[in-house]
């Protein structure tokens, strides 16, 4: 009898392997570069609020969130009251808590780590970390772009502010336009989606058209309502489109 040979066993030639550590310090990197440079333009606009130096890179070492940031320095500058300035910096940043949710199961770093690294929670070291295919290399990842955006923000923040009290009166140079400037070109990225674009243009509608009636800062918390107003809209729309197929996919009877 002929001996029988085992079939040969197939093997994957490259197993598949993570995306390299180089990659994504390279990644957050280029994000925390980017971003952090622009906390420039926040120390010229603080500055040129009326704040001091001191109280721009405090704003900057404890709030860290850029949106935040130019919104209550923003409201701030058009003499709007300081609590209410604070309000809608404060709704800005409730964002960041939804972020954080998310990333604690993702990351799952110790909890004696955790108040440290929820500092950092913001767009884009979120960003980042969910752009990850491990655990491991978004921890990377999280970790390489808060601390560059840290550093970088708060090292420009302070060159800004000392740079605007150098030159005295930032509207003269029309550097009283560099912070709205910059919110939009770190806004407009993040608008993917039709929903999204529509939400945010009626959102600029709102505040603009009530910038004249209302006191500042007001505006800026009258805008969001924006989103559940467009989402009222979808549901109204999607609604009656969705009641006139028959549930069971056929056609009605006619008698």
């Amino acid at each position: 009898m002929a001996e029988r040979t085992a079939p040969p066993v197939i093997r994957d030639s490259a197993p598949p392997q993570g995306k390299p550590d180089a990659a994504v310090v390279r990644d957050a990197l280029g994000v925390g570069v980017a971003v952090g440079l622009s906390g420039f333009a926040f120390g010229v606009t603080s500055a040129g609020s009326g704040l001091s130096v001191l109280q721009t890179c405090v704003l900057s070492l404890l709030v860290f969130t850029g949106a935040s940031q130019f919104a209550l320095v923003g409201a701030l500058a058009a003499g709007g009251n300081p609590f209410t300035a604070a309000a809608g910096a404060f709704f800005l940043g409730t964002r960041n808590a939804f972020y954080g949710l998310r990333l604690s199961q993702l990351l799952a770093v110790p909890k004696a780590v955790r108040p440290f690294a929820a500092h950092w929670v913001i767009d884009e070291t979120t960003a980042v970390a969910l752009a990850q295919p491990s655990r491991r290399a978004a921890r990377l990842g999280f970790t390489v772009t808060g601390l560059t955006l840290y550093v970088l923000w708060n090292a420009t923040t302070l060159l800004g502010a000392l740079g605007a009290e150098a030159i005295g009166d930032t509207a003269a140079w029309g550097l009283d336009a560099a912070g709205p400037a910059v919110f939009l070109a770190l806004l407009a990225p993040m608008l993917k989606t039709a929903t999204e674009r529509t939400t945010a243009g009626i959102a600029v509608l709102l505040g603009l058209g009530l910038l004249p009636v209302l006191p500042a800062g007001v505006p800026v918390l009258a805008a969001a309502l924006a989103a559940p107003l467009v989402l009222w809209f979808q549901g109204r729309r999607m609604g009656p489109a969705a009641g006139a197929a028959d549930p069971s996919g056929r056609e009605k009877e006619t008698r």
